[in-house]
């Protein structure tokens, strides 16, 4: 397996602090190595919300269905996000869309991708501390607040909200006091516990009659004259369709196709301990709103059931150990300049993980032109909460050759091309890093 970044990045190290896992620790979500061969009618590779959205409506719908993962379902992204459900997905603006049609068609299947997943989380029953308040873009600048009334107007257009703006002046009313110069107030979309939508997701997978095999990495994919046979290192998996659910943590050439196709990102996240109604007062961010800054180096941060502050941050381009702890303690030094009043608070929590982006700016959702029978699904761009799950779903009409009973945008059935630079594109994350850096005081 060829990947992008160092071992570290791969490793359980980055998830050794992770806040989530206390809820939901790793061995809830283990399962045993595949050991024998195994035949089914679909093999789905990747135990994330994509790979687990796939799986679940398959099964529901009586397929034979098998999922791999490398480590356990929810090793990657999708057991150590921050937390966020909400729009997003593609990071393309309306310029680059409108080759392919209307860009409302994308933001309406952003919107469709929240509504997926509160619905799921109702049908199935599943308690994952769901708080649903919508999201806050707060301004970083006095430049970025005179910019909300704009933004209001285009989200009003594009998702048929009514956004609201918030004056600087205004913020300690709304529990949002800060150094910000104002926010946007969007109704929709809610905060959860990624671990705990990820556990009600694999247990109702499971309930279908699915099965589970952990510790088995898929190193070799082989088109045959009848399926498709996975290698994994004890057994191999044959299938007549394959579900390849990977995102961030896609290895380069499995299959061959995929190379350059994705460019992984570190994110780092740390979480407070548990606060008092009184500390929350002294700094007066009280709003259980998901938050981020309209910014590319961005900050995004909520407020937990529990009166956790959990804060994260883009950055970093090199996966080690002693990276990882300078990352975090500058993750943990924002922390402090954003909420002064916190700076006391203890912040013991922190991890990391890989967004995944593409070179066309919108997630992926189709067939692997190069194997008959595999489909893949990657490129959330940070929000793969609500679109990782709902492409997830589609990915199961796809294998069945059905067509997608909800939404599936032409901008995100174009095959991404590859980034230049091959193995060393991580200089465009440098670069772009950079110019941020830039741009983002400026402005």
């Amino acid at each position: 397996m060829k990947r992008l970044y160092g071992p570290y990045a791969y490793s359980r190290e980055a998830i050794a602090a992770c806040h989530w896992a206390a809820a939901v620790p790793d061995e809830a979500l283990s399962a045993p190595p595949v050991l024998d061969p195994v035949r089914t009618r679909v093999a789905v590779i990747g135990g994330g919300y994509t790979g687990l959205n796939a799986a679940l409506r398959l099964a529901e719908n009586g397929v034979e269905t098998v999922l791999l993962d490398a480590e356990f379902p929810g090793f990657g992204a999708s057991g150590r996000n921050g937390g966020f459900c909400c729009l997003g997905g593609s990071r393309a603006p309306d310029a680059m869309l409108r080759r392919f049609g209307d860009p409302r068609e994308v933001r309406r299947t952003e919107r469709a991708a929240i509504s997926h997943v509160s619905g799921l989380i109702d049908r199935l029953g599943i308690d994952a501390d769901r708080q649903i308040h919508g999201e806050a873009i707060v301004a970083h600048s006095a430049a970025k607040a005179r910019d909300l009334p704009r933004m209001a107007e285009e989200m009003a257009r594009d998702h048929d909200v009514e956004p609201t703006v918030i004056a600087g002046a205004d913020m300690d009313a709304h529990g949002m006091a800060g150094r910000w110069h104002g926010a946007l107030s969007v109704p929709l979309g809610f905060s959860l516990h990624p671990r705990k939508y990820l556990q009600g997701l694999l247990a109702a997978f499971r309930r279908a009659g699915g099965e589970v095999y952990g510790q088995s990495p898929v190193l070799r994919i082989e088109a045959q004259d009848k399926g498709i046979a996975l290698h994994t290192p004890r057994a191999v998996v044959t299938a007549e369709r394959v579900v390849l659910a990977t995102n961030g943590y896609t290895s380069e050439d499995v299959p061959d196709w995929i190379r350059a196709r994705t460019l992984p990102a570190q994110s780092s996240v740390i979480a407070t301990r548990p606060m008092s109604g009184e500390e929350l007062a002294a700094q007066g961010w009280t709003t259980r709103q998901m938050a981020y800054e309209e910014r590319r180096l961005l900050h995004y941060f909520h407020l937990t059931p529990d009166n956790r502050m959990v804060f994260g941050q883009r950055g970093g381009l090199i996966s080690s150990a002693a990276n990882e702890s300078r990352i975090a303690e500058r993750v943990r030094a924002d922390f402090a300049r954003a909420f002064p009043a916190w700076a006391h608070v203890e912040r013991p929590d922190s991890w990391s993980g890989l967004v995944c982006l593409t070179a066309s700016l919108t997630p992926y959702c189709g067939p692997v032109p190069t194997v008959p029978g595999l489909f893949t699904a990657f490129g959330y761009h940070g929000n793969g909460v609500a679109m990782g799950s709902y492409l997830g779903a589609l990915l199961a009409d796809l294998v069945q050759d059905r067509k997608p009973r909800s939404i599936l945008p032409a901008a995100f059935r174009a095959e991404p091309p590859r980034f230049p630079l091959g193995r060393w594109r991580r200089a465009w994350l440098a670069a772009e890093y950079n110019w941020a850096k830039l741009t983002d005081r400026s402005s």
